[in-house]
């Protein structure tokens, strides 16, 4: 990778009947500053109207269906499916920072020693 170079981020949001709020989750991912990024919805086993809300972003993530299996089953097929060399966990019920992996991507190539970047949280007023 050249310094002008810019990795995939592959978000992975595992989701069990959170549709009245995988969408602001999606959403927050799709509405980075940073691209590229790619946006894998692991849907374990929903059985409210989850893929019915992802419906409409069909053509911008990748939708993955699977039996209930749980959430780390979950989170690992997202992990298994992804596409970049980062991954980024986010929670169907919770949102990114607009800046989330913008910020984060460019301290990973700052220090490439580091593995691991974890952020506190945040509330909006």
């Amino acid at each position: 990778m050249t310094p002008d170079d810019k990795p995939l981020v592959s978000v992975v949001i595992p989701t069990f009947n959170y549709g009245h709020c995988v969408v602001d989750a999606v959403e927050s991912a799709l509405g980075q500053t940073y691209s590229p990024v790619e946006v894998i919805v692991v849907d374990d086993g929903s059985t409210d109207d989850t893929r019915a809300r992802l419906e409409p972003y069909r053509d911008r993530i990748n939708y993955v269906h699977q039996p209930n299996q749980g959430l780390s089953a979950a989170r690992n097929t997202g992990i298994r499916a992804a596409r970049g060399p980062l991954v980024a966990l986010l929670d169907s019920d919770d949102a990114f920072h607009p800046r989330k992996l913008e910020l984060q991507v460019a301290y990973l190539r700052a220090h490439p020693d580091v593995g691991v970047a974890a952020t506190d949280s945040f509330s909006e007023p």
